[in-house]
């Protein structure tokens, strides 16, 4: 434990010196979420009819992250694990383009310069979004306009709001922790979607064709998507912020839905509870959980956010329920999370805060399995483009039978993170 400990803190230093490079503020655009620390607790982007638009303004931005990671691993020893000590993962990196294209008309697009799963640069996805319909006729709808927001792409889709505060492979500066939910709902589909918000109130319809990856080789394959989303956010005072929605996510028969392991970036748990022989960029998911809801899916998850002064909190309450096309009936996997946060110092640049996760499934096993995690973590904003975090976890399985790697398995330890996003 001592070791643990020391190794632990020589990395933290060592992730304190990556660099202190920041971005100044006249890089933003219209109708856009920062990408450091003003971006934080900010979910949908704020709609605002202000124009500062002159002429086409490409931004470039990115992020940069490095990881400690101290964990250990161990099960029944029906499976043998893979050895794992403490050391650095690999750096992982983020290009992103946004563009403001015309009045009230921008652009984003996202590449993974270095990720767990590929080591190749590859694009995330990308979107148009429209805040103004100027481009038509000058002043075209814009009472209909001033509260409505049009976008469209192949992009990530907004179920629920736990994607906002996820880590999206470098661009970890949003999440107070260092791990995303265990079942991670994110996904990347072509599609559109219409945003209204008025005094606090959020509404939005999405449709979406299905597919992860887009090809036209497999015709019969398709499907179709449907989102939307319902909520309320208001600051009600200087010192008390609410929000509160629900999210909806259904398809009715797709050839794969990949909502629960679209993630091709990886998880920040590398190869715990992964088989001897694992490699990162194949056991890319270890320690998530994906219920296989493989050719059918609908997913309703509610989100409760509450920040009075420097103390927030975050909650989600998710239920999927569908099959794969070999399924006789319907499974049903649920999901609860809470996170607990204090920010605190000059101008927030301190938190800590924990989460408590569980899951609740009808493994496509048969088995009913329960996995559960904690994270107390801890972090500093050096500027608002570097934050220094670290992570205690502890996640264990139960259920999972007698042959199966996560019988009686667990993993527990502690992650060091370093992140620039600018």
């Amino acid at each position: 434990m001592r070791t643990l400990i020391k190794n632990s803190a020589i990395a933290f230093v060592l992730l304190a010196g990556v660099t202190t490079y920041a971005q100044k503020d006249n890089r933003s655009i219209d109708n856009y979420r920062e990408p450091n620390k003003n971006g934080i607790n900010v979910f949908e982007a704020v709609k605002d009819t202000t124009s500062t638009f002159e002429n086409v303004k490409v931004r470039i931005g990115g992020s940069s992250t490095l990881q400690f990671q101290a964990i250990d691993h161990e099960n029944s020893g029906a499976v043998e694990l893979v050895e794992i000590g403490s050391n650095f993962n690999l750096a992982t990196a983020n290009l992103d383009l946004d563009v403001a294209l015309y009045d009230g008309i921008r652009m984003h697009l996202r590449t993974y310069l270095s990720s767990r799963h590929h080591p190749e640069p590859y694009v995330k996805g990308g979107y148009f979004q429209i805040d103004k319909l100027n481009f038509i006729k000058e002043g075209f709808m814009e009472d209909f306009m001033k509260y409505t927001t049009i976008k469209v792409g192949h992009m990530e889709n907004n179920y629920g709001d736990a994607h906002f505060r996820r880590t999206d492979n470098a661009q970890a500066i949003y999440n107070p922790f260092v791990g995303n939910l265990i079942m991670d709902a994110f996904t990347t589909e072509v599609g559109a979607e219409v945003y209204y918000q008025r005094n606090g109130f959020i509404g939005m319809l999405g449709f979406t064709n299905g597919k992860l990856n887009q090809a036209v080789d497999n015709p019969d394959t398709g499907g179709a998507s449907f989102l939307a989303k319902l909520g309320y956010d208001k600051q009600i005072n200087d010192d008390l912020r609410f929000r509160l929605t629900g999210s909806l996510y259904n398809t009715g028969k797709v050839a794969t839905s990949y909502l629960y392991s679209a993630d091709r970036a990886g998880s920040r748990y590398y190869l715990v509870l992964e088989p001897t022989g694992s490699r990162t960029s194949s056991a890319f998911r270890s320690g998530r959980y994906n219920p296989n809801l493989k050719n059918s899916i609908t997913a309703i998850m509610f989100n409760p956010f509450v920040k009075y002064k420097g103390l927030e909190f975050f909650g989600t309450i998710e239920s999927s329920t569908g099959k794969g096309n070999a399924e006789p009936e319907d499974r049903t996997a649920n999901q609860f999370a809470g996170e607990l946060i204090y920010r605190f110092g000059n101008d927030e640049n301190f938190f800590i805060g924990g989460r408590y996760n569980k899951v609740d499934a009808e493994d496509i096993s048969g088995s009913d399995v329960e996995i559960s995690r904690v994270q107390l973590g801890a972090g500093w904003f050096m500027t608002k483009n570097i934050l220094l975090k670290a992570e205690y976890v502890n996640q264990k399985y139960d259920g999972f039978g007698n042959g199966s790697i996560f019988d009686e398995g667990k993993f527990n330890g502690l992650m060091a993170e370093a992140v620039i996003s600018f």
